[in-house]
């Protein structure tokens, strides 16, 4: 059962089940992907304790091995609802039997969603209730609906000239990189991009990416505490991904020992860590 959101005019529907977003709607108009499993299975998932892929899906702590899947597991729990209002709600996600087996720490993952107007920001907070430090990676990964014709759409990056995008060979960085000439800082959309996988900045500067369709301006995502993006689809799919992100996946040559971990965020016994982002219907 989902649970709704609104304001005004704007809807917003999220399932506890992963606390993923899978409706935002405005004048009856939904911006977020519909499911079509012959492409993708999701909308929007939260990817936590990592992002991306670990190589040999395998990561090392003090000596042992651990496994975790691509992007994590937290879309894989349901989450508990901590706060309910018409606009807002908030979800919680603590570790469990089975997630202590993954991955060792005690933590709590906080998503609060609220709706104002055309907008809705999603805030994420990652506490460490263990009693030694806890590394981690969090990223978003909404799914924007697309029309029939791909090439109508672009990109705009509000501080970025040059994209330097780093390929991913299973999964995996190879260590290659090739850049992206924005044009006026936009970049118009191509399936050739995404043959190879995603576009990945390690580093970008814009605070606010904004999807343009005819050069129109027609759907914002701003962040806030995110450093990376990936830029997402499939080939012939209806939908665009843009995914803030706090990590990334492994590299070929990476140790595997977690708390070296390229991107990788370490928070202290009791830290917390928080980051944000902003969708809005233009």
């Amino acid at each position: 059962m989902t649970i709704r959101l609104k304001h005004l005019d704007t809807y917003v529907s999220i399932n506890p089940f992963g606390a993923e977003l899978v409706e935002f709607q405005s004048k009856g108009k939904n911006y977020i992907w519909t499911i079509d499993e012959q492409f993708w299975n999701k909308t929007s998932p939260v990817l936590f304790p990592i992002v991306g892929r670990l190589k040999n899906d395998i990561y090392t702590l003090s000596c042992k091995q651990y496994s975790l899947p691509r992007h994590g597991f937290a879309r894989n729990y349901e989450f508990e609802v901590l706060q309910k209002s018409e606009s807002s709600v908030t979800f919680s996600l603590k570790e469990n039997e089975k997630t202590l087996l993954e991955y060792p720490f005690r933590f709590e993952l906080i998503l609060e969603y609220t709706l104002s107007n055309n907008t809705l920001e999603i805030k994420y907070t990652v506490r460490n209730n263990s009693e030694g430090e806890m590394p981690f990676s969090i990223g978003a990964h909404p799914a924007f609906k697309i029309g029939s014709h791909f090439e109508d759409y672009g990109l705009l990056f509000e501080n970025d000239h040059v994209l330097i995008s780093h390929e991913l060979e299973n999964e995996n960085f190879s260590g290659k990189t090739y850049p992206i000439k924005l044009q006026n800082g936009s970049l118009p959309l191509s399936y050739s991009y995404f043959e190879k996988d995603a576009i990945v900045l390690k580093q970008f500067n814009s605070k606010k990416i904004t999807i343009l369709k005819n050069n129109i301006p027609y759907l914002a995502v701003t962040v806030d505490g995110f450093p990376n993006l990936g830029v997402w689809t499939k080939p012939d799919a209806p939908f665009l991904c843009i995914e803030p992100w706090n990590g990334f996946a492994d590299n070929a040559n990476t140790s595997g020992d977690i708390f070296k971990k390229e991107g990788i965020t370490i928070l202290k016994k009791e830290e917390e860590f928080t980051a944000s982002i902003t969708i809005s219907i233009l």
